[in-house]
């Protein structure tokens, strides 16, 4: 792979982080909203991020504010907090002045904390809250897709586990926004989370490029002329047919 290629032994430095957002889409209101917006493209993309670290061994340095794998390859990383296996409760990193994380590794929860503010959403005001690994598992995909980073990664230590996320080019070069991942990575997203399959899929589908036409029931996403996704749904617009 390119990353086997280039990436052992290289450190990226961290860059500055915005939300994605197209132009005519509105704000987030709420966790189901931002799960239906922005999962898909983050779980499509996780796949590429386990295929490299899955099963290997890790260790972070908050200083130089990198995460290591295997002791060889080495990615930036932002902290979005940690769930403890005791209380089974979730603290977002910048409300964890305890562990004295630095300021630059805070800047994603800090712009969700942020987000939501401005529009109402508990899940990133909240300091702390009751929470489990399926939780990790949703809070990572939202700021994965949010961020367009190139995944999440849930580090256990024991007493816990620490939430980051991982942006690299390394990474990115090996993800190939295929085609063919629609029709995987869709079914196993509504199969995975109660979600409005329709909403969901138009917005994984413009995330990966298409132009997108509806007819009623019926959808047709086109990219490079080439490729074309269609799907049906039912009356509760729950997915009945998808086809590339």
């Amino acid at each position: 792979m390119n990353f086997l290629r280039k990436l052992f032994g290289n450190r990226e430095k961290s860059t500055a982080y915005q939300i994605c957002q197209f132009e005519d889409e509105t704000a987030c209101k709420n966790q189901q909203e931002l799960l239906e917006r922005y999962g898909t493209i983050a779980l499509e993309k996780q796949n590429t991020l386990n295929n490299i670290v899955e099963d290997l061994s890790w260790e972070t340095d908050l200083e130089k504010g990198t995460i290591k794998f295997a002791g060889k390859a080495t990615f930036p990383m932002q902290v979005l907090g940690t769930l403890s296996h005791s209380s089974g409760t979730w603290m977002w990193a910048w409300a964890n002045a305890k562990s004295d994380i630095p300021q630059n590794l805070l800047q994603q929860s800090i712009i969700l904390k942020q987000y939501g503010e401005d529009n109402g959403i508990d899940i990133f005001t909240n300091p702390e809250f009751t929470a489990d690994d399926r939780d990790l598992h949703v809070i990572g995909m939202i700021a994965s897709g949010m961020f367009n980073n190139s995944g999440y990664y849930l580090a256990d230590y024991g007493r816990g586990i620490m939430c980051v996320t991982i942006k690299s080019k390394d990474i990115d070069l090996d993800y190939h926004n295929s085609h063919l991942d629609v029709i995987s990575t869709f079914p196993r997203m509504i199969a995975l989370y109660d979600i409005n399959h329709r909403r969901t899929l138009i917005s994984y589908l413009k995330q990966k490029g298409y132009q997108i036409t509806e007819d009623g029931a019926q959808l047709t996403a086109i990219r490079n002329n080439d490729e074309t996704i269609t799907a049906s749904f039912d009356h509760l617009n729950r997915l009945s047919q998808l086809n590339g």
